[in-house]
């Protein structure tokens, strides 16, 4: 693990504003020395990547808690965005560099170009970026259901979410069919949907196949269960769903 200045220097962040960050629940620390030392594993570092990516896709603070928050968020997503933006930066960029060479040159001229300067392209991305995940139903309701909680109230709420999965991993040796592997789910159904936002079928089987696709999310998952736990998740959400879909249609 880091310390808060080990973490400072590697990501460029000042200890100011890391402690900023856990003051309003965003980036929390791993866990406290009995002094009182803010240490940090690869998992919040992580979670530090996405931040900073986020903000330089110029999301406010809030938004990026919320959507990192979101147990749908797409890591994939976001770092697909990124590079875009980035691309955009570093064609403004060298169109800058293009104009002041020529100043340089040829000094500047009556009637200048201003061209150059103009950002329309990164800015409407950015829009865009933002758009695609502030405009839908359950984003807008996860928005003002976390709007008034706490950092504490959030890792409480983390921690009982976890917990499910932790529930769920000693049943790994099941069949994804069996009566209780499916109860548990839905009771994972029932609490996305309490904390977060209304967890239709459509959006669970989606968080089935992102809690078994890979990353920090299976790494988490797995490690709250045991391996195959992300594994099992998805098989049996899967299921659910499939039973779910047949009984309406019926």
């Amino acid at each position: 693990m880091l310390t808060v200045n080990e973490v400072s220097k590697l990501a460029g962040v000042s200890v100011r504003t890391l402690h900023y960050y856990d003051k309003i629940g965003l980036l929390s620390p791993t866990k406290l020395t009995e002094s009182g030392y803010r240490l940090y594993d690869d998992t919040a570092l992580e979670r530090l990547q996405s931040i900073l990516l986020f903000r330089e896709l110029q999301f406010p603070l809030k938004e990026i808690k919320a959507i990192l928050d979101s147990p749908n968020f797409d890591k994939g997503k976001a770092l697909e965005q990124q590079i875009t933006l980035l691309e955009l930066k570093k064609e403004h960029i060298e169109n800058l560099i293009d104009l002041a060479r020529g100043i340089k040159l040829i000094g500047v001229r009556p009637l200048m170009d201003f061209t150059a300067f103009d950002t329309k392209k990164i800015d409407e991305y950015a829009k865009q970026a933002k758009e695609s995940y502030g405009n839908t139903e359950a984003y807008r309701e996860f928005e003002e259901k976390s709007a008034n909680r706490t950092g504490e109230e959030w890792t409480l709420i983390s921690t009982e979410f976890m917990g499910l999965f932790a529930e769920l991993g000693t049943m790994r040796e099941c069949s994804p069919e069996e009566e209780r592997v499916q109860a548990q789910v839905e009771k994972l159904r029932a609490f996305i949907t309490e904390h977060y936002y209304n967890c239709t079928l459509e959006i669970f089987e989606g968080l089935g196949k992102m809690y078994n696709g890979g990353g920090s999310m299976t790494e988490n998952i797995d490690r709250a269960g045991g391996a195959g736990t992300a594994e099992l998740a998805d098989k049996a959400i899967q299921v659910y769903c499939e039973k779910r879909k047949t009984a309406e249609a019926g």
